[in-house]
């Protein structure tokens, strides 16, 4: 997972490991997949991409 800096920073440090997004069937939304296991895990609804999880090809 990502680090965190200082405390009260509020911003993440690095990318998240060992997840990857990918485009949802529908083009609209981005979702989340644990890249071990290869397992969905989220879907983002409220649109856009999540914050810093890298997207595959």
């Amino acid at each position: 997972m990502a680090t965190n800096g200082k405390s009260g920073d509020n911003r993440r440090h690095g990318a998240v490991r060992k997840r990857t997004q990918v485009k949802h069937s529908n083009g609209k939304l981005f979702v989340k997949r644990d890249a071990d296991t290869g397992k969905f895990m989220d879907v983002k609804t409220s649109g856009g991409k999540f914050k810093g999880v890298r997207k595959e090809k």
